[in-house]
C-alpha cells in the first residue's frame, strides 16, 4: 500500500480479502494525490483512513435492525389485538 511494505500475519485464507483491502486503499490513495498534488503521503493516507472509517460506521447504522425489529412487534401486538377482538367468543 502507498508504495510500501508492511509486515502482517495474516491466516491463508484471509490473504485474498487482505490483498483486496489493499488494492481499496491503493485506488483511493491514488485518486486523492491526483486531486491533491500538494498534500503529503501522511496527510493522503489519514484521508483515506477517515473515508474508509466514515463508510464503516454508515454501514454499521444500516444494518441495525433494533428500530424495525421493536416496530414488527409492536405492529405485531397492535395486529394480534385486533384479531382477538374481530374473534367470536365461544
Amino acid at each position: 500500500m502507498a508504495g510500501r511494505t508492511y509486515p502482517l500475519t495474516i491466516r491463508r485464507e484471509d490473504e485474498e480479502i487482505v490483498r483486496e483491502a489493499a488494492r481499496q486503499v491503493n485506488v483511493r490513495l491514488n485518486a486523492y494525490r491526483d486531486y491533491y498534488s500538494e498534500v503529503s503521503s501522511e496527510q493522503l493516507l489519514g484521508m483515506v483512513a477517515y473515508q474508509f472509517a466514515l463508510e464503516n460506521l454508515r454501514m454499521k447504522d444500516r444494518h441495525d435492525t433494533a428500530p424495525y425489529t421493536a416496530k414488527l412487534k409492536e405492529l405485531t401486538d397492535v395486529l394480534e389485538a385486533c384479531f382477538k377482538h374481530d374473534t367470536p367468543q365461544p
